[in-house]
């Protein structure tokens, strides 16, 4: 990364700076995302409650759009299954509807069975060209005992972590796949469940080291053949010394002994992958950075929605940055 290869001399660099040009329009979105505003269209009243099911077994009072709505409300201002249960009887009675609120039992219940309708997470209109995507994880703190207890007591910690890998369209900020796993997934293994998610080509696949090896191209190339994949090499990797044709990460490889590795990330675009830092970076400021379900399945419900509400709120409000020239002396 540039900030590595400039350590020692970086307090002689200027910070960049950027200016919006779209202030007035952003500064309103920004607005619009506090809003309380709920709009509950007919067709939405119709499905509140659960279909009669004409199978075996229980019928459930509520459909999955009431128990989705209460979640979201929970996630969007940082409430617990109790307080969105609360939020939401106090705004249906001011709207005036007649609805049943689902209670905290069964938002919880629930939540571990629900499963989004094969959607794009937040109903965004798919891209007409070849998505360029960006890949990268985290880890999501899970409810228990910390490890400093573990470390101070010697008590067991039940406390965990949980890894959350997201797949970002570059051009519009937009989380386009996530996939929620434990601890000891490999950031490799879910390239193909990310992918899976993407319904249209991808023209180029950007991702950091981590992700570096045949299975990872071996995956984008199955899911589009002609997309190009930037993922920088490891440092002790060499080129082949058989005469078979060079693929992507071999010219990768030449590349960056010929010209260098900087050189290498401005001519491949390696530069955006920033992008999916931000995102991460921006889940965990606005939705948070532990998990409030107990349940992996309840936790899976609880990042898909939470992604869901990041594009609604790209959505409002996106600010358009440009670089600022530097001051000539």
């Amino acid at each position: 990364m540039p900030f590595k290869h400039n350590a020692s001399r970086r307090h002689h660099i200027e910070k960049t700076k950027f200016r919006v040009t779209n202030w007035p329009e952003y500064e309103a979105g920004l607005r619009r995302r506090g809003s309380l505003t709920l709009w509950l269209t007919p067709e939405a009243l119709s499905k509140w409650y659960a279909p009669r099911r004409k199978t075996r077994g229980g019928q459930h009072r509520y459909s999955d759009l009431a128990i989705e709505t209460t979640l979201t409300l929970g996630l969007v201002f940082g409430l617990r299954l109790r307080q969105a249960e609360g939020l939401l009887e106090s705004v249906l009675q001011l709207m005036g509807l007649a609805l049943a609120v689902p209670d905290h039992t069964t938002l919880s219940r629930r939540a571990r069975a629900w499963r989004s309708a094969g959607k794009r997470p937040g109903n965004q209109v798919p891209p007409a060209g070849p998505l360029h995507v960006l890949v990268d994880s985290t880890g999501l703190q899970v409810y228990g005992a910390g490890q400093w207890l573990e470390e101070k007591h010697g008590a067991r910690s039940r406390r965990g972590w949980r890894k959350l890998h997201l797949a970002l369209d570059a051009d519009s900020g937009e989380i386009v796949a996530h996939t929620l796993t434990d601890q000891d997934a490999g950031d490799v293994s879910q390239v193909a469940p990310l992918l899976d998610q993407i319904g249209g080509p991808i023209g180029q696949f950007t991702a950091d080291g981590a992700y570096d090896g045949k299975p990872t191209y071996d995956a984008v190339i199955d899911h589009s053949a002609a997309a190009a994949i930037v993922i920088p090499p490891r440092d002790n990797a060499v080129e082949p010394s058989d005469d078979r044709p060079p693929g992507q990460r071999n010219r990768h490889i030449a590349a960056i002994n010929s010209d260098g590795r900087m050189k290498w990330q401005v001519s491949n675009g390696y530069g955006k992958r920033s992008l999916v830092e931000t995102a991460i970076g921006r889940y965990k400021s606005i939705i948070g950075r532990r998990l409030r379900a107990r349940s992996l399945p309840g936790q899976q419900t609880e990042v898909a929605i939470g992604c869901a509400v990041l594009n609604r709120m790209l959505a409002c409000a996106r600010p358009k940055a440009v670089r600022r020239k530097a001051a000539t002396p």
